[in-house]
């Protein structure tokens, strides 16, 4: 049975991936606009067409469509030249399609980079023997117990802001330095919501 569903599946996927290309064929001739024409012309300038803009260039067959999702910021401009020029678009007679397409992209490209900062930062493991980080922790402790003394790097106290034991580095094995990163910034930018959040953590619950 399940061999019946992945063979159906298999099927059902190469019929639609064939339907959609050749849909796209006759609207692109029926139209004289290429799929990323439509998509600018069609939909205001936003997270929509963003979004559609980064399938059609995901799913296209074109290596240089494909690679316009992972180039440089700066290459942005002339990855929309090339992508003109390989879509036969007339750049004098359709301005405000590179200009569309340069914003989204632009917003694509800075998002993926985000992305990947991101995750790097979540990979790193906190090191108790780089000074970064144990300024980061002390900041973190000042921060939310800016009247009460830490005895040591090592102590009972982190449990009093929500630490699990008495060494912080063990809590952030999970999400490396981007939990120390995140935490730290809650508490810088919004002390007053941090504070009463711990606060209320603390507090004992009654029903």
């Amino acid at each position: 049975m399940r061999h019946f569903q992945v063979v159906t599946q298999f099927f059902v996927f190469l019929y639609c991936k064939c339907l959609w290309r050749g849909l796209k064929f006759v609207v692109r001739k029926f139209t004289g606009r290429c799929e990323l024409q439509r998509i600018c012309y069609n939909n205001k300038h936003g997270a929509r067409r963003t979004l559609k803009i980064e399938s059609s260039l995901r799913y296209s067959k074109n290596e240089l469509l494909q690679s316009a999702l992972s180039v440089h910021p700066d290459k942005v401009e002339k990855t929309i030249d090339d992508i003109m020029a390989l879509k036969k678009i007339n750049p004098d007679t359709n301005p405000q399609l590179g200009i569309s397409l340069q914003a989204s992209l632009l917003q694509i490209v800075g998002y993926r980079n985000l992305v990947a900062e991101v995750e790097k930062l979540r990979r790193e493991p906190y090191d108790c023997e780089n000074s970064e980080h144990e300024d980061m922790l002390m900041k973190l402790w000042k921060e939310l117990r800016p009247d009460t003394p830490l005895s040591g790097r090592i102590s009972k106290q982190w449990c009093e802001i929500g630490f699990q034991g008495s060494d912080p580095k063990t809590d952030f094995r999970g999400m490396g330095l981007l939990g120390l990163h995140n935490l730290l910034y809650f508490a810088e930018h919004d002390k007053a919501t941090a504070l009463q959040m711990l606060h209320d953590s603390l507090q004992p619950k009654h029903k």
